[in-house]
């Protein structure tokens, strides 16, 4: 899949759009709006003060906050002082939100007013509503005015998932690889300026990256859901017909309950819609090409630890069993493999091997858990890795992938990747419990929800 991608940062691609089209609406929030001009200035006086309180390259920030204009400041911001961000959620345990803070040595963490964030413990909190930035410089910031060059092999952001021994793992991902993978999903699905996307995925889930900035490279629209928004189907179909939604994303779980809302069949100017996160089932995407048949369903494939997606399938009425996850994008090569890291047939159940520019660095502060997810590659030139994505997959008859699970205890729920070990290591430390197992388990009137069960204490 090897195509050429031009040099470039998360900030050089915005900033070309900028200058293109700076009077065309960029951002609408519960009834505010801002050109790219607008929003632009906004988010050079911040980054000019990030600068003076020491973010630059390789600098990491951590962002607390729920959607707002204000989060989308900060993200752009962090980026254009040359920093990396780490989304935190406010809402999650002090004690997570405390080891994320360490883990990542934030240089501050940025909040507002509004979200009374109180879980930075010794990390200083930016509460940008509250700034007075008017003294910065509100034009554009060049390297000189930065502590050190950024450029594509710069971390772009540290998004922390599920870990196994209770605590979650940071995976820090480059401009470099973020950018490939939109280069390449502009290639394939084309956004323009008559496009709108709708922003819902949770800053803290990896989905939520390409929503933040492919939109804002190709001169389209981003409309930001208000917080909680997506846990709403009725609210999600409201908002695609009032703002005129062109492209939006779903998990599978959710997507089953948004085709059961009686008003989906008023989505009208809905034209793509993508798909990740957990398997996607052949019912639940027949039902969204039948109720909005102007509509073309993306099946998409990806861990965090390679920039988001590494594969896609668009869903077509031959889907009748299962979606398969599909081909690789550009520049990256998938590998079936046995346990002995030789390929299997087409039709064989193996692991799936990840490799090319999109592969994360690694895990923050843990060359452990690197080494033993990241290693050598046997196929490529000498010093290439691949990652151990855990998944089990086999090539189909057309030369695409089918997912199978996983080879571990890792489970998705509702999109969101879940070491069970993570949760039996927070309920196996309390004094009252001598064991325990945690499972996810179908409810019919529930969905799916994770279920502990514990031996107590004598």
């Amino acid at each position: 899949t090897d195509r050429a991608v031009p040099e470039g940062t998360l900030v050089s691609m915005f900033e070309a759009q900028v200058a293109a089209t700076p009077d065309a609406v960029a951002l609408v929030f519960e009834g505010e709006s801002l050109t790219y001009s607008e929003f632009d200035v906004r988010v050079n006086r911040l980054a000019r003060h990030l600068i003076s309180v020491g973010v630059g390259p390789e600098s990491l920030v951590a962002l607390a906050m729920r959607r707002s204009l204000e989060m989308m400041v900060g993200v752009y911001a962090v980026l254009k002082a040359g920093g990396a961000y780490v989304p935190v959620d406010p809402d999650q345990p002090a004690d997570r939100v405390g080891h994320i803070l360490d883990t990542a040595a934030a240089v501050c963490v940025l909040s507002t007013v509004r979200d009374g964030f109180e879980g930075a413990g010794d990390s200083s909190v930016l509460l940008i509503d509250a700034l007075d930035l008017s003294g910065y410089a509100d034009g554009p910031i060049a390297d000189a005015d930065r502590l050190g060059v950024l450029d594509s092999s710069n971390a772009a952001y540290v998004i922390f998932t599920s870990g196994s021994t209770g605590r979650p793992k940071g995976v820090a991902v480059t401009h470099g690889a973020i950018v490939n993978r939109l280069v390449w999903m502009q290639a394939e699905y084309g956004l323009g300026a008559q496009d709108v996307v709708l922003q819902k995925t949770p800053v803290t889930f990896d989905v939520s990256v390409w929503e933040l900035f492919w939109p804002l490279q190709v001169g389209a629209r981003l409309v930001v859901a208000v917080p909680d928004g997506h846990r709403d189907p009725a609210y999600l179909a409201q908002v695609v017909v009032e703002q005129s939604v062109t492209t939006m994303h779903f998990v599978p779980s959710m997507l089953a309950v948004f085709v059961a809302e009686p008003s989906a069949v008023e989505c009208a100017t809905l034209r793509r819609v993508f798909a990740s996160g957990e398997a996607l089932p052949a019912e639940t995407a027949a039902r969204l090409r039948e109720i909005l048949p102007a509509v073309r369903l993306h099946n998409l494939y990806g861990p965090t630890e390679a920039a988001v997606d590494v594969t896609f399938h668009e869903v077509t009425a031959a889907d009748v069993v299962g979606v398969p996850i599909g081909a690789p994008v550009w520049n990256t090569q998938v590998f079936v493999l046995d346990a002995r890291l030789r390929p299997v047939p087409v039709g064989v159940a193996g692991e799936l091997y990840l490799a090319g520019v999109q592969l994360a660095r690694g895990y923050v502060g843990r060359s452990d858990l690197t080494a033993d997810r990241f290693v050598a590659s046997p196929f490529g030139v000498s010093g290439e890795r691949m990652y151990r994505t855990g998944d089990l997959v086999f090539w189909n008859d057309s030369g695409e992938l089918d997912y199978i699970g996983r080879t571990d205890f890792q489970v998705k729920l509702r999109g969101l990747r879940i070491e069970l070990g993570e949760i039996e290591a927070v309920l196996g430390a309390l004094p009252e419990v001598a064991q325990c197992v945690v499972v996810v388990r179908a409810d019919s009137a529930a969905g799916e929800q994770l279920v502990g069960y514990v031996v107590p204490s004598a």
